[in-house]
């Protein structure tokens, strides 16, 4: 059974850290028989600030545009996700937790795994803490050891090329190898057995 896992990019900026990381994780990691993986970049959904009468916890959102749609339609059909967190001011981005804010329960009892990274030492810990709650609302099932890239801009090109020149090059290479298994891992399981 192949499961899919959606690995979103949390960053909408143009030129940006996470950019290259998602590029580096395209090219290590590739779709075969037993896991489909869908890039979700949110520059590619240009989604407007959240404005519905609606909660989309409590109810359906009844005049979604088509972009909205499409993120939505994105998110259900994947059977776990991979959030890439940047930290901004000691928070993850405004446009990942606009994007968050239209979820209802398309990514219900399903597996996510964080990894979170930083321009700086401390990896981006704040916004991997962050973002749990949030996530725990959408009511998915928060994988309990995120991954962590600090002084990230070190190790990875423009072209998407782990450096292995660098000294936590290896170990990161290494921690995000465990992430995507183990993220594969429990949306099999939770495939294999949803909760009625």
């Amino acid at each position: 059974m192949t499961v899919k896992i959606g690995v979103i990019l949390g960053s909408t900026r143009t030129k940006s850290l996470g950019g290259k990381i998602l590029k580096y994780l395209q090219i290590t990691f590739k779709s075969d028989n037993d896991v489909e993986y869908t890039w979700l970049d949110l520059r590619d959904y240009e989604l407007p600030l959240y404005d519905h009468e609606e909660t989309p916890l409590e109810e359906h959102i009844h005049d979604l545009n088509t972009i909205e749609g499409k993120w939505l339609d994105a998110l259900a059909k994947q059977d776990g996700y991979i959030i890439l967190a940047p930290e901004y001011d000691r928070a993850i981005p405004g446009g990942l937790k606009n994007a968050l804010d239209l979820v209802g329960p398309e990514t219900a009892r399903k597996p996510v795994q964080v990894i979170a990274y930083s321009h700086f030492s401390d990896g981006g810990i704040v916004a991997a803490n962050s973002i749990v709650a949030i996530l725990q609302m959408l009511k998915m099932i928060v994988l309990p050891d995120p991954a962590l890239l600090w002084f990230a801009d070190n190790n990875f090109d423009d072209n998407g090329k782990l450096i292995p020149s660098d000294d936590n090059s290896e170990h990161f290479a290494k921690r995000l190898d465990e992430k995507f298994h183990e993220v594969e891992f429990y949306s099999r399981v939770l495939k294999e057995n949803q909760y009625k």
